[in-house]
């Protein structure tokens, strides 16, 4: 083969270049049509003039009542304990207490089996008071 009949060859099978037949280029007219067709239809649908009754919805309906401070939730303010609370004037009387137990078996006023005893029945109270204090609020 010549190479000027190269060149024609790749030149008819170039992309872009001719290799649609006329048949393809009719079908994609077509479907071109098609698709501005379908998308004026879409475009008419939108601009139906239905009337919709227009009713509040829940959520505004809603937001629109007032809300009652007592009922849960109540976001703002301080919250109540579940429990009642040490004041002051407790915690410096067992800070005392505890002072006076120790400074007392310091000095020898009590035996260490008392102190161990009176020891025993403060970490008792510690290890139970939460469970304790649990089931008084579930009751």
């Amino acid at each position: 083969m010549a190479v000027s009949q190269l060149r024609a060859k790749i030149e008819r099978h170039r992309p872009g270049r001719g290799v649609m037949k006329k048949s393809g280029k009719a079908a994609m007219m077509r479907m071109v049509t098609a698709c501005g067709a379908v998308g004026f239809a879409l475009v008419l649908a939108g601009c139906s003039a239905a009337t919709v009754d227009e009713q509040p919805s829940i959520y505004s309906a809603t937001m629109a009542k007032p809300i009652p401070a007592d009922v849960y939730p109540m976001i703002e303010g301080k919250r109540p304990a579940a429990s009642a609370q040490m004041s002051n004037e407790e915690a410096a009387a067992q800070e005392a207490r505890l002072t006076a137990l120790s400074s007392a078996r310091t000095s020898g006023k009590i035996s260490e089996a008392e102190y161990q005893r009176r020891l025993k029945e403060l970490q008792l109270l510690a290890a139970n008071h939460g469970t304790d204090t649990l089931k008084q609020i579930q009751n």
